[in-house]
């Protein structure tokens, strides 16, 4: 059976985008995955996600990065939604103090239904309003730091950080499935994982990346 050759990777993380609505998760998403910022965008109903590919060390990672909607209506899927999650980018919006504010109920959310292992980042996004800045970067980093996530401020609009944001999250996973891959202690798996072995941390379920419904 052939492969597509842009089917064909080493590593297949599931990354979740949560945070407030409004904040630009989606813009976010569109920016990395097809380099498209929409003004317009409207409110995510439900769940979706988009893929791309990058190169670490030599090897093929393919991002699933899946958004939502930060609406409490649409929360009855959060289990479901950090099922098999590595990564996650929790959103502010460096404009609205509240937004960030709520960054440790996130936390909270994550922390109750991820795997622990999770990488997070905290993410500053509209860092192109600046002459309307609500959180300073400095406040934003300090909470980063006691909490043990990576910070990182973005413009979906201006495309700022954006690719920065993905390709640290992404190698940081990569680093820590690695090590794990290649120590015996961990499953016996000297070898690594084999062509597109997708890892989900604390999770076997099988997540052959194509799309399906999350909550069916």
């Amino acid at each position: 059976m052939s492969h597509k050759p842009d089917d064909e990777y080493d590593f297949l993380f599931k990354v979740v985008l949560i945070g407030d609505s409004g904040v630009g998760k989606s813009n976010l998403l569109s920016r990395f995955t097809r380099n498209e910022f929409n003004l317009e965008s409207k409110s995510t109903i439900g769940v979706e996600f988009a893929t791309r590919s990058i190169q670490v060390d030599g090897k093929t990672i393919k991002a699933q990065i899946w958004d939502t909607a930060g609406q409490e209506r649409y929360r009855a899927i959060t289990s479901a939604y950090y099922r098999g999650a590595v990564g996650a980018l929790l959103v502010y919006d460096i404009t609205k103090h509240v937004t960030y504010e709520n960054v440790e109920r996130w936390l909270k959310e994550l922390r109750d239904h991820a795997d622990s292992n999770i990488v997070i980042m905290l993410v500053g996004n509209k860092s192109d309003l600046r002459h309307l800045r609500g959180v300073s970067t400095e406040d934003s980093q300090a909470f980063a730091e006691k909490e043990g996530l990576f910070f990182i401020e973005t413009s979906a609009l201006e495309s700022t950080n954006v690719e920065q944001a993905f390709q640290i999250i992404l190698t940081e996973i990569y680093r820590i499935v690695s090590k794990k891959a290649f120590d015996p202690v961990e499953g016996g798996n000297t070898a690594g994982p084999s062509k597109g072995t997708t890892i989900n941390v604390g999770d076997t379920s099988a997540e052959d990346g194509k799309k399906k419904s999350c909550c069916s």
